[in-house]
């Protein structure tokens, strides 16, 4: 039996020619791009981006410069830049970095109701977690052949061969960074510290209500604690007050809302908690340093200027 030739690794990017959507649990995912670099030297510069974006070094290693920290990645490594995180690679000139890379949204159905362990339990975590590399290499390699072979040979079924593997790729992305134990661990963990467990009851209350008006006696009556109570405990395990977890949590929903160019601003607005659009457009613009409007335009991704840049300008 003769084999079928081998794919291109390049072919990869012909998933841009699809319009991917998901749901996974209780969570949402757009699709929104699809790349690979070939082994060189390159630098992409420092950015951000209002969505997901993560990489697969298959090949040679580079630096990883996020949120004013420096990883260097290697082959079988993955890394990810959340939404809002500034970051850059830079390909090493002695062994040349090769990557794959794709970008998502992923946003909590506010109509669905959530799993407390689980595939939830994994992207909630994942949306939190501040591990920017995979500690270990991944065999997620396989699964970016396999998408890359779907598409490029588009036999029978293979959109839905490719909606298992998108599935499995992004499960996979966050089990790369995300540090959780098996699920009968994990529901010792919860019982073991009785704070996180609470918190986690308020943090996904946020994401279920996010888009009505939220008051801290709504979150203390979830939990059976006073308000006060409730508050500080919050701030002690997130290191951030509940009103402020919900603005970014807001804003970051926004973002990617925002990608939509046929959802009408106001509309995001009010699809995240802002009826007054006024109000929304000041506080995004604190945020992000864009209007809604100009950052819908750049497409979710800005780049920073460097010293020089802003000298030549000033």
């Amino acid at each position: 039996m003769n084999e079928q030739p081998l794919v291109p690794q390049q072919r990869f990017t012909d998933l841009n020619h699809l319009a991917l959507s998901l749901h996974i649990g209780s969570f949402q995912s757009e699709i929104l791009s699809w790349g690979f670099f070939e082994a060189g030297w390159w630098r992409n510069y420092l950015h951000t981006h209002s969505f997901f974006e993560v990489c697969y070094a298959f090949a040679g290693r580079g630096l990883f410069r996020i949120n004013e920290q420096e990883y260097t990645v290697r082959q079988g490594q993955i890394f990810v830049a959340r939404p809002g995180e500034v970051h850059e690679i830079i390909s090493s000139e002695e062994e040349p970095l090769g990557i794959y890379f794709w970008a998502y949204t992923l946003t909590q159905r506010a109509s669905c109701p959530a799993q407390v362990h689980g595939t939830d339990s994994l992207l909630s975590t994942f949306l939190m977690a501040s591990q920017p590399v995979s500690k270990q290499p991944s065999n997620i390699q396989r699964t970016l052949e396999l998408l890359t072979e779907e598409i490029a040979r588009k036999e029978a079924g293979y959109l839905q061969a490719i909606d298992g593997l998108l599935i499995k790729l992004l499960l996979d992305t966050a089990r790369a960074v995300v540090d959780l134990p098996s699920l009968p661990e994990q529901e010792e963990f919860a019982a073991r510290n009785p704070e996180q467990a609470i918190v986690h009851i308020i943090v996904q209350y946020l994401r279920d209500n996010a888009h009505r008006a939220i008051a801290i006696r709504d979150l203390a009556a979830q939990v059976h604690l006073s308000e006060r109570h409730t508050s500080r405990l919050f701030q002690k395990v997130m290191g951030l007050s509940i009103m402020e977890y919900l603005t970014h949590l807001r804003l970051e929903t926004a973002g990617q809302l925002l990608l939509d160019r046929h959802l009408p601003i106001k509309e995001v607005a009010q699809a995240t908690g802002y009826p007054n659009v006024r109000h929304f457009t000041t506080l995004f613009r604190q945020k992000t340093g864009l209007t809604p409007a100009q950052f819908r335009k750049k497409g979710g991704t800005s780049f920073l200027q460097t010293e020089a840049e802003r000298a030549s300008i000033s």
